[in-house]
């Protein structure tokens, strides 16, 4: 039965491997496997759990007196619904940030980009939309901010393969901006609610690779640009009667935004409560701050209904319940026991975390960033205590909190699911929105991101040689 799981899940990573061939939906086969998985586990559950969960099962024997049909109850309650409960969490952190971008697009807030973008130069363009791109991200989803870049692209430049050069631009952005902050990325969420880092340290060490990795792609795209762009400009974009707000109410409602997100990482250290707690929180406050700004609109029934986009909806549910059947379905393997096989293996045969990180690299350019980004890290735990009790005290010091393991994965994974575009959800939006093939991706733009994800690799490991 190990074996039929462990099979179900590699099946399910090759058809999201191969969703932009088949056109399968990636969500639906990682919620397929996850049901599915959970399904044959409990089948054969007594087998499992007496080998996993033993003692914790005796004891649950002694509360309810009989083992007829408490083995099933046990797997509810002691184990099922501990990932559901972990996957819930990052689920309400992507919703509130998912929420929080969308009631500052939709007032707004975000029309600076467009004011400071209008130039016909394709390197201040360039650099100007995906330093905002940069810097949006790594406070909000990555998803939500590669669509509203890619749609303000795409309603100034003309040019087809301009428009797909700086759309693989903003892709980079958006990842490299995601994954050097605890909040920017799924990822980092759940490395950080789990307690594999702090939200400092994580943003310190990853910073520069991160920039690095931006910085070396955003500047070898330019290269393949013309001097000037075919650009129009169009009138301001129509999102109801409640664009009414002045430039500093939307300013207002920009910082209320944004600051509260940086206020998360405090929140969560004072608290220990989960960081998405602190996101619905922000989520109220600028809730309240936009009803307040709008109150004459709403009292005098003015407020329509807003434009949102049917991509965004759609992209947006799609991710969450992906992000959901990734968490179940890994957490069906991890309850067999084979993660803890795999990782002992890599442990004693490769011995090497930075060429796990680089392996978990390429895979996630193949697979999809998160589905190989959660695998690794749900083949370790963070080791607690004295490390020097163990055999190799410098390699298990990469799995304690801060650890160099959790940064590598971090890092490689997000900016490697970027080398052929379709393996994470904003690189799948610009494909989408530009029909882009990937023979054209891969010819054109993958060599220049795998030469700044190697450049900012090359960095990060700068940095542990300076025993930064």
């Amino acid at each position: 039965m190990t074996l039929l799981i462990v099979t179900l899940l590699l099946l399910g990573y090759a058809l999201i491997a191969t969703a932009h061939l088949t056109n399968i939906n990636k969500a639906a086969v990682a919620m397929f496997v996850c049901t599915f998985g959970w399904v044959l586990y409990i089948c054969y559950g007594t087998d499992f759990v007496m080998s996993q969960h033993l003692q914790d099962y005796q004891e649950f024997l002694l509360t309810v007196g009989t083992a007829h049909a408490s083995v099933k109850e046990f797997i509810y309650e002691h184990i099922f619904i501990k990932y559901v409960g972990k996957a819930a969490a990052i689920l309400l952190f992507l919703l509130s940030t998912m929420t929080i971008i969308e009631i500052l697009n939709n007032n707004g807030c975000f029309d600076f980009v467009s004011e400071w973008i209008r130039t016909r130069n394709s390197k201040r363009l360039l650099w100007t939309i995906t330093l905002a791109t940069f810097v949006i991200s790594a406070n909000l989803d990555n998803l939500t901010t590669t669509t509203m870049m890619l749609v303000i692209m795409h309603n100034i430049v003309q040019s087809r393969r301009q428009r797909m050069l700086i759309g693989t631009a903003i892709v980079i952005a958006a990842n490299a901006g995601g994954c050097f902050t605890v909040i920017g990325d799924p990822v980092g969420v759940y490395m950080w609610d789990a307690g594999a880092v702090t939200a400092t340290c994580f943003s310190a060490h990853l910073a520069l690779p991160a920039i690095t990795a931006w910085g070396a792609t955003t500047y070898l795209i330019g290269r393949a640009l013309p001097e000037r762009l075919d650009v129009e400009w169009p009138p301001a974009p129509y999102r109801g009667d409640d664009t009414n707000l002045n430039r500093w109410q939307r300013i207002v409602m920009l910082l209320v935004g944004i600051g509260g997100l940086w206020f998360i990482p405090t929140f969560h250290n004072l608290t220990k409560l989960s960081p998405f707690l602190g996101a619905l929180c922000v989520l109220s406050v600028l809730w309240i701050v936009h009803e307040l700004f709008n109150r004459k609109l709403m009292s005098a029934d003015q407020m329509i209904q807003r434009r949102i986009p049917r991509a965004l909806q759609y992209g947006s549910i799609q991710q969450m319940l992906f992000v959901l059947a990734i968490l179940l379905g890994l957490g069906v393997v991890t309850e067999t026991g084979v993660f803890s096989e795999v990782s002992e293996w890599i442990d004693y045969q490769i011995h090497n975390v930075w060429l796990v990180g680089l392996v978990s690299g390429l895979l996630s350019g193949l697979v999809d960033t998160f589905t190989i980004g959660m695998t690794n890290l749900s083949m370790y735990s963070v080791v607690e205590g004295n490390i020097d009790r163990w055999v190799d005290a410098d390699y298990m010091a990469n799995f304690v909190q801060n650890g160099n393991f959790w940064l590598i994965v971090a890092y490689s994974t997000a900016i490697g699911g970027c080398l052929l575009g379709y393996a994470n959800m904003s690189g799948l939006a610009l494909i989408k929105m530009e029909r882009m093939h990937i023979g054209w991706y891969l010819k054109n733009c993958t060599l220049k991101i795998l030469a700044g994800w190697l450049l900012g690799f090359g960095v990060l490991y700068l940095e542990y040689l300076l025993d930064f």
